[in-house]
């Protein structure tokens, strides 16, 4: 004889087994035989679930945790999906490309940004999601929107934005400099991100009009390029490289500037370029470029190493710089010029 009765609000004991704590949408919950009444009536205030967000429940009264919270806001943003299709729990196991990730001050907390508030302080987190999802914000869940989604980075099996682009989003919602400062300044100190990265982002996020944003990125681009110019000098020790002049312009002879270099070898005509002026968001690209070409023209070899390449790779790096100073000199003699400090 066969029922077709609805899933009934049976006894719930058989949940035990995903876990204490385990956060479930409701979509999961239907799944594993429960009704949406059955659901509600767990929930009902003094009750032993709770909902968390729009379909998404939490197996058990009390505040829930910060890992919980996070995994409620990306059960949140995976409810668009294929009707009874089941959205799949955070963790070890999620896809490789999810459909939303944690960004903002939460994200930089995951990354272990120092400065960063703790998670349980946080009144909202971001979730990173794609334009064309329609979803809003709910409770503590604050939808941001991209047209592309970066790849995301997996933190303790939670997808979180890469620091420089979870950076961008969390300064286009603070106001007060000193903050924004210390996040930027502290995210490139402790090596989490570039400043070229990070520049990019902001520029992305048209944050770069604001005075307090302005402020913070010169000052950064400068500790930037002083970390970057320790790194090369550390190279070219480390690495037994021969000793070159620093920081020098050249000059043709009575005639025009032909630019600046962070190193260059007189006799093999090699020189430096760190890649850090593209940072600058008031310089074209293009600049820097004509300079090098300009060089080339006259002969001198110019080698561009980037402030990432030096922190990474400085073994790599010094065998490029290697290879150039040795090939000098099956090189037709260069244009003379003259060196200047800079």
């Amino acid at each position: 004889m066969t029922h077709n009765t609805p899933l009934s609000p049976r006894p719930l004991h058989h949940l035990a087994a995903l876990g204490a704590g385990r956060v479930l949408t409701v979509a999961q919950l239907r799944a594993h035989g429960v009704t949406a009444a059955a659901a509600d009536a767990q929930c009902r205030p003094g009750g032993p679930w709770q909902r968390l967000l729009p379909g998404v429940v939490l197996l058990r009264p009390g505040p829930p945790t910060s890992e919980e919270r996070l995994h409620a806001v990306l059960l949140y943003t995976a409810r668009e999906r294929t009707e009874g299709a089941v959205p799949a729990q955070p963790g070890p196991d999620a896809p490789e490309r999810p459909e939303a990730m944690i960004t903002g001050l939460a994200a930089l907390t995951l990354h272990g940004v120092t400065g960063a508030p703790p998670l349980p302080s946080l009144e909202v987190i971001d979730v990173l999601v794609p334009r064309q999802r329609r979803l809003r914000s709910a409770g503590w869940a604050r939808i941001v929107r991209t047209a592309a989604l970066p790849a995301a980075q997996s933190v303790t099996g939670v997808p979180v934005a890469p620091v420089a682009r979870a950076l961008a989003d969390a300064v286009a919602g603070l106001t007060d400099a000193r903050t924004v400062h210390r996040l930027m300044t502290e995210a490139v100190r402790g090596g989490h991100c570039e400043p070229t990265a990070l520049v990019r982002e902001l520029r992305r996020a048209r944050l770069l009009s604001r005075p307090h944003v302005v402020d913070a990125v010169e000052s950064l681009v400068a500790e930037g390029r002083a970390l970057a110019e320790q790194r090369l000098y550390r190279m070219v020790r480390e690495y037994g490289l021969p000793d070159p002049v620093w920081n020098v312009d050249l000059r043709l002879p009575g005639g025009p500037h032909l630019g600046g270099l962070d190193a260059y070898w007189p006799e093999q005509a090699v020189a430096v370029e760190l890649d850090t002026r593209a940072h600058r968001h008031d310089a074209p690209a293009s600049r820097g470029a004509r300079g090098r070409e300009h060089l080339e023209r006259l002969g001198i070899t110019v080698v561009r190493l980037t402030p990432r390449g030096l922190r990474d790779r400085p073994e790599q790096q010094a065998v490029v710089v290697r290879t150039a100073l040795m090939a000098a000199g099956e090189q037709p003699p260069a244009a003379y010029v003259v060196v200047l400090p800079r």
